[in-house]
């Protein structure tokens, strides 16, 4: 190709080993550890995964073996004329970084040397011909999300560009009226720009929230909501008509209710979002749900779970039949356990199918089915059809009603696994509210594998993190959990956690799995109360003395787990 960098071909073991990085022992001890149950990383991540080698090392090696230069990225090496050459889905989705263009050549910087044809579509978009260096990928995301951040738009400069389309009336319900106003490239930009911002900063939601003088904008960051943007009340109208042509919404409806989905881009990763719209007194408040396919908490490994729970969890979701429910309040993880259940006995041999509402996570090998309840295709509906379909292992979305409770609890006596979610308190709370849904006592006591109660807890921030005494308050938290402790952690607030001191969400999980003396009481119709003496004297770990324990290992607060959980 003509003024491009030609990449060639090279084996990863070879180069580091004649560069004197590593030795040829070292490459053997990774082949078999790619090796181990059909692994599909490369080479040369389990090399820096194993700690014989680093990012930087790596990169450098490769690009030298290729011919490349390699070059420690900064966004101050970008020429911000010519970064936007390339689409920034483009950009994002490939991991490529437009850095400056000479005599009619774009130099870029890309972190995998392994993509032949990346050069080819860097051409197509650009136009001209390209060069590449090699940069670390880590290097490569932060100068995009830099150079994003420094393109944010001005709220003044983009309210004075779309005074002249919203003109005022805000009543407008022309549709081809309010489909330019959605369409306005400024619009588009600051739309686009809290979208991706919410996204890089590990927001679950953003709500558009429309009031008598203001219009705000919040993200949710770890279960709590904090104000990010506040454009002109103006805006209002062309910003929700915007998020509605992407989510594919009828732009014209504005007094009923809607639902669509978009997918985009972010930092070389599919990110699905879900929008709702709901019509109050003063516009339509539009709440977008972030859910990243890419998310690594789908795994036991990626919950951070401590043995014994992990141990339990195992257990459970491998047992061939019965009903295994994750029970908790909205927001507190289940899903995520869930789909870590399914990844834990995914395999090409047995048939696993989901009914859903909506889909939440694509899973590779397993079958899933959505619901529309305006059709008539609702959970029991769905259930009923897919027992005919050969299932091994079916996860219901949630058992909303006594049908659907009836047919997952036949189910798992006939031979398959069920697994699915409740709104209970505690994992206890689980049987009873199944006996209240009408399912007889000895079929709950028959069929029930076990129950997993969860809540999520704020971490504390790696960054700002220090270690104190424990109070007197924590000291008698500790002593109701059956334990000692001597120092207790808190983030004292970093421009990494927004100043809240906390960055991330841990599990806390109480797992009852019946024995035989708490099948024979619910088989005999025991209340509540009854229920969880039987598990306490049977040793189960209560979601408080779990989450005491996390407070122990300095991972968070007495505060947030009294927050959650009631000792």
């Amino acid at each position: 190709m003509s003024g491009s960098t030609e990449t060639k071909a090279v084996r990863v073991g070879d180069v580091l080993v004649e560069r004197g990085l590593i030795t040829p022992k070292q490459v053997d001890e990774a082949i078999a550890v790619q090796q181990e149950g059909g692994k599909r990383q490369l080479l040369g991540e389990i090399l820096i995964e194993l700690g014989f080698v680093s990012q930087e090392q790596l990169t450098a090696a490769l690009a030298d073996a290729s011919g490349i230069p390699f070059a420690r990225l900064t966004s101050r090496l970008v020429d911000r004329d010519v970064f936007g050459v390339l689409p920034v889905e483009f950009v994002e989705q490939s991991q490529v970084v437009p850095l400056f263009k000479v005599d009619g050549t774009l130099t870029v910087a890309v972190s995998d040397l392994s993509n032949f044809f990346l050069v080819d579509e860097v051409t197509q978009h650009a136009g001209c011909p390209v060069q590449i260096v090699a940069a670390l990928p880590d290097d490569i995301r932060g100068v995009i999300e830099d150079v994003s951040q420094d393109e944010a738009p001005s709220f003044d400069e983009l309210f004075a560009q779309t005074e002249s389309i919203t003109g005022g009336d805000e009543g407008s319900s022309n549709r081809a009226d309010v489909e330019d106003l959605g369409s306005d490239s400024p619009v588009v930009k600051l739309v686009n720009h809290a979208i991706h911002s919410a996204i890089r900063e590990g927001a679950s939601d953003i709500h558009f929230e429309p009031d008598e003088e203001v219009f705000r904008v919040r993200y949710r960051v770890d279960g709590q909501l904090f104000e990010k943007l506040r454009p002109p009340s103006q805006m209002q109208p062309a910003i929700v008509a915007r998020i509605k042509i992407m989510a594919g919404m009828d732009i014209s409806e504005r007094r009923l209710p809607q639902d669509g989905a978009i997918r985009v881009a972010s930092r070389g990763n599919q990110v699905d979002l879900r929008v709702s719209t709901l019509p109050n007194k003063y516009g339509e408040k539009v709440v977008i749900r972030i859910i990243d396919n890419s998310n690594s908490l789908l795994t036991f490994s990626g919950l951070r779970l401590e043995d014994e729970t992990r141990k339990s969890m195992e257990r459970i979701c491998k047992e061939p039949y019965g009903i295994v429910l994750v029970t908790g309040p909205t927001g507190s993880g289940k899903s995520s356990t869930l789909y870590s259940m399914l990844n834990e006995i995914n395999s090409p041999q047995i048939n696993i199918c989901t009914v859903e509402d909506p889909i939440e996570f694509n899973v590779l090998g397993i079958n899933q089915f959505q619901v529309h309840s305006k059709i008539g295709l609702t959970f029991a509906s769905v259930l009923r059809t897919l027992l005919r379909q050969d299932p091994d292992v079916i996860m219901l979305g949630e058992i909303r009603d006594a049908e659907t409770a009836t047919i997952a609890v036949q189910a798992a006596l006939t031979g398959h696994l069920v697994l699915s979610t409740l709104h209970t308190n505690d994992s206890a709370g689980a049987i009873t509210r199944l006996q209240n849904l009408g399912i007889e006592p000895y079929l709950i006591s028959a069929a029930l594998v076990g129950v997993v109660a969860q809540r999520l807890v704020r971490r504390v921030c790696p960054e700002c993190k220090v270690e104190s005494q424990p109070s007197t308050h924590v000291l008698n938290a500790a002593e109701r959990a059956g334990m000692k402790i001597d120092k207790v952690a808190k983030g004292h607030g970093c421009l990494v956690c927004n100043q809240t001191g906390f960055k991330g969400r841990a599990g806390i999980f109480e797992i009852l799995i019946p024995s035989d003396e708490m099948r024979d009481a619910i088989a005999a119709g025991a209340n509540l109360g009854r229920l969880r003496s039987i598990a306490k004297s049977q040793g189960i770990r209560t979601l408080f003395e779990n989450g005491m324990a996390k407070v122990n290992a300095g991972e968070t607060t007495v505060e947030e787990v009294l927050r959650v959980t009631s000792a």
